[in-house]
């Protein structure tokens, strides 16, 4: 994508590698409706998932519930019981070190299950 969705998704790759270096990327879930599918990063499992949609980018936590959030970075399907999301729209900075933080503890998380 050109537009700013690729660019938050670019960003979004690089602090998951940084948080991460080993973190495996992946595309997923092609479709006539998303013939690019969604990027999927995952350690031991699926970590997160960074879907794209016409006014946000939606990073699902695929353990997102078991994960402590003391930064509030989760905003979105909060009543979830498995997975949490941070909805992402076009003016929204996402904090780099609590997201790394996050994605640490969710690669942990999926280590030790």
């Amino acid at each position: 994508m050109s537009d700013w969705r690729g660019e938050t998704l670019a960003r979004v790759r690089e602090l998951i590698r940084k948080a991460d270096p080993g973190i495996v990327e992946t595309v997923k879930w092609r479709k006539p409706s998303n013939p690019a599918g969604v990027p999927v990063w995952e350690s031991d499992g699926i970590v997160c998932t960074g879907e794209t949609y016409k006014d946000k980018v939606k990073l699902t936590f695929a353990r997102g519930a078991a994960l402590g959030d003391p930064s509030s970075l989760f905003n979105a399907s909060l009543d979830a019981g498995t997975r949490r999301a941070i909805d992402l729209r076009e003016d929204d900075k996402l904090e780099a070190a609590a997201f790394k933080k996050l994605v640490k503890a969710a690669v942990k998380l999926n280590r030790v299950k």
